[in-house]
């Protein structure tokens, strides 16, 4: 059981730490509506909201070896299944991620694919 603490810390620690660092400053004054909505009803499969809509990164994406890959940074890093949402749809048409920052680590904690129905 202690062997497990750390983790669960983590995985409370993210929502908030990933929350903190979302920043509006205005640049998406432009997406309608619906489109917004969207983007804060996401929910990863853990049941942890994904953010907002500054959160998530339009993205190009990969398959391989049946796991989905994306470019963050300038490095294709892949995404864990943990991650990848398929239920919830997509509007927009494009791949998104939603990724933090976390001692000196990029941490993916959402992915919707292009195609997600």
């Amino acid at each position: 059981m202690r062997r497990l603490a750390p983790f669960a810390l983590l995985a409370w620690l993210l929502p908030g730490g990933s929350t903190a660092l979302a920043v509006d400053r205005g640049q998406f004054d432009h997406v309608p509506p619906d489109i917004r909505a969207w983007f804060k009803s996401v929910i990863a499969p853990n049941g942890v909201p994904c953010c907002d809509i500054s959160d998530g990164h339009r993205t190009a994406y990969d398959v391989r070896g049946g796991a989905y890959w994306v470019p963050i940074e300038g490095q294709w890093m892949q995404v864990p299944e943990r991650a990848v949402i398929r239920d919830q749809g997509n509007p927009i048409g494009e791949a998104v991620v939603w990724y933090v920052h976390h001692r000196g680590s990029i941490i993916i904690s959402c992915f919707v694919p292009a195609d997600a129905v």
